[in-house]
């Protein structure tokens, strides 16, 4: 093997050049790694300068005619079309790549498409600009294999196929071979989420991954700028213009953003309920459907009770809103009995602060390694949409715990995703979590912590009479249902009902009056719902729920003057501990 030289030193490179793609050519340009897996928004447009304005490309492309665009040979692999070479549209460079091709691989047509042959002569010819005496002739070769995990799944060692075995193998050893990494050889694997390629690749020292990011504001207006064929102009009150566009696109890929622009270049602009609408559609499609845009209707305004716990929400919201995103906490934790409004006060939260709000539904999937990336990819979108809350409904069911056994370490793995990126403070003020559940106790405390869901809201049953009665007329304007003002004869029977419990009643006395002909809510339906209503026999679950809130709760101020007398007795939190374990063992046998 002949001596071999550093690679040249690293060119400065423009000040377009996104920030993904700083990121190799420091690795690559300091000796550090030759291999690279790139994996997030791939799929992506990459906005390219050029003496005629900016194009956009695919990453693949970019790599090929601008990060590499000097380089001899830059050659692209996936499975369904072989090898190619990536010349862009430089039509001598790509000749020039054929002849040296040819040599290796014979007439085009009888290039075999076989990746483990192609991988055979690709060492072969690794070997032969290794071997090169003198550096002068020897080519520069950055190969890209698209899909990358398709050639590399994850698996076990011995569950994985021969071939594939293989391929990891191949790669490890190009990944690691320190004559490789000292000359002018680059290798990428492109994928969407870094879970789907195998973990001996991607864990290897030698081996650097780069995640590719959302496009930030300045892709986002080099777009716009330049794609953009029917905008508003200001001078129609519901047209976005093109400045509107920009800042209200964050968390839009830009093939999503290309999407909305064309059907707005067939109308006379977009309107803004139709941007709102176009927005949601693309970013649940870019998140494969395991994220969920709500539009509340409500703001805090319309909750009745818990007024500290809204006084408290209303706060953040308007330092939110003022920009001191750095007083806001990073999440709250929104427990108590089932039945008391966690999910409404989330959303009412969210129509109060006036930002999006989405719902993390079930992303966990049967397949090796898919549940991470499904999380992945909605993560990666998160990160590019803030401002924005997440709401958790079940959270203790949702999010998993280091400690679970039995999928292979699929929940750990998921637990420490969230829990790292909920105790991201970058973000604090821009992704603001909302856990919500009524077992609270069986939620691991590393997310309950400080610095993660810092505020915890304990939620209770109306417990007074002016409570029921405005329970009662929130419930009725929440769907519709007009009820007199004197409909509502309080009598025992309305001491143990939830909010769940009273809403359930208002419709059914809704759906009384209906039936007779009715749209008004009188006092015998509401009467005759009442008699008909048989509240939940979960009683003792319901009382272990409530004891588990309180003792939760970061704030004094939140609990009722009960509770509060209670905490604050001597031994009152002890006492409360242990009859919350007597309860849940009770529970449990039941």
């Amino acid at each position: 093997m002949s001596d071999v030289s550093q690679p040249t030193v690293q060119p400065e490179l423009p000040d377009w050049y996104p920030e993904w793609a700083r990121e190799v050519a420091t690795s690559f340009f300091s000796g550090t790694s030759s291999f690279f897996v790139l994996h997030g928004n791939v799929n992506d447009l990459v906005p390219c300068q050029t003496p005629g304005g900016w194009e956009f490309l695919s990453v693949p492309a970019f790599l090929g005619e601008y990060l590499f665009g000097r380089w001899e040979n830059v050659l692209q692999h996936n499975l369904s079309k072989g090898l190619q070479a990536l010349a862009g549209r430089n039509s001598e460079r790509h000749q020039e790549m054929m002849r040296q091709l040819t040599g290796l691989f014979g007439h085009y047509r009888n290039w075999s498409r076989k990746t483990d042959d192609i991988l055979l002569t690709l060492d072969q010819m690794i070997e032969r600009y290794l071997v090169e005496d003198d550096p002068e002739k020897r080519s520069r070769l950055a190969v890209v294999f698209d899909y990358g995990n398709y050639l590399v799944p994850p698996g076990d060692p011995v569950q994985i196929s021969g071939a594939i075995a293989s391929r990891v193998v191949r790669f490890l050893d190009w990944a690691r071979n320190p004559y490789i990494r000292r000359v002018n050889m680059a290798f990428f694997l492109v994928c969407e989420s870094l879970s789907e390629v195998n973990e001996r690749l991607t864990q290897s020292p030698y081996v650097s991954t780069v995640e590719v990011g959302m496009p930030d504001r300045a892709a986002r207006e080099r777009f716009v700028t330049a794609e953009a064929k029917s905008v508003g102009d200001g001078s129609t009150p519901d047209v976005l213009t093109a400045e509107q566009l920009i800042s209200n696109s964050n968390g839009l890929s830009l093939v999503s953003l290309e999407q909305l622009l064309s059907q707005a270049a067939r109308t006379s602009g977009v309107s803004s309920q139709q941007f709102r609408s176009l927005k949601k559609v693309a970013i649940e499609r870019q998140c494969g459907g395991f994220l969920e845009f709500v539009e509340p209707r409500h703001t805090l305004d319309l909750v009745v009770g818990h007024e500290a716990g809204c006084r408290r929400l209303r706060q953040d919201a308007q330092l939110i809103a003022e920009g001191h995103s750095d007083a806001a906490p990073m999440g709250y934790l929104v427990c108590g009995p089932v039945g008391t409004g966690k999910t409404f006060l989330a959303e009412c939260y969210a129509g109060s602060i006036g930002i999006p709000c989405v719902k993390l539904k079930n992303f966990r999937s049967k397949y090796v390694g898919e549940t991470e990336g499904n999380l992945q990819r909605v993560l990666t979108v998160l990160r590019s949409l803030g401002p924005v809350i997440v709401i958790i409904d079940e959270a203790d069911a949702s999010l998993g715990d280091r400690n679970q056994g039995g999928d292979s370490g699929t929940s750990g793995r998921i637990f420490s995703m969230i829990a790292q990126q909920m105790g991201d403070t970058r973000y604090r003020g821009r992704i603001i979590w909302m856990l919500l559940t009524c077992r609270p106790d069986l939620l691991p405390i590393d997310l309950k912590r400080q610095g993660r869901a810092e505020v915890h809201i304990p939620l209770f049953y109306p417990d007074s009479e002016p409570e029921i009665r405005q329970m009662f007329q929130v419930m009725g304007r929440k769907n519709d249902v007009t009820i007199a003002e004197d409909a509502i004869r309080l009598d025992d029977r309305h001491q143990e009902l939830s909010g769940a419990d009273i809403e359930s009643v208002v419709l059914t006395a809704r759906r009384i009056a209906l039936v007779d002909g009715r749209t008004d809510v009188r006092s015998e339906d509401i009467d005759q719902a009442l008699r008909e209503f048989i509240p939940s026999a979960q009683g003792l679950e319901k009382d272990m729920q409530e004891v588990a809130a309180v003792l939760e709760c970061t704030q004094m101020d939140f609990l009722n003057e009960q509770w509060r007398e209670a905490l604050q007795a001597d031994g009152g939190r002890a006492s409360l501990q242990q009859q919350l374990t007597k309860m849940r063992n009770l529970v449990e046998q039941l």
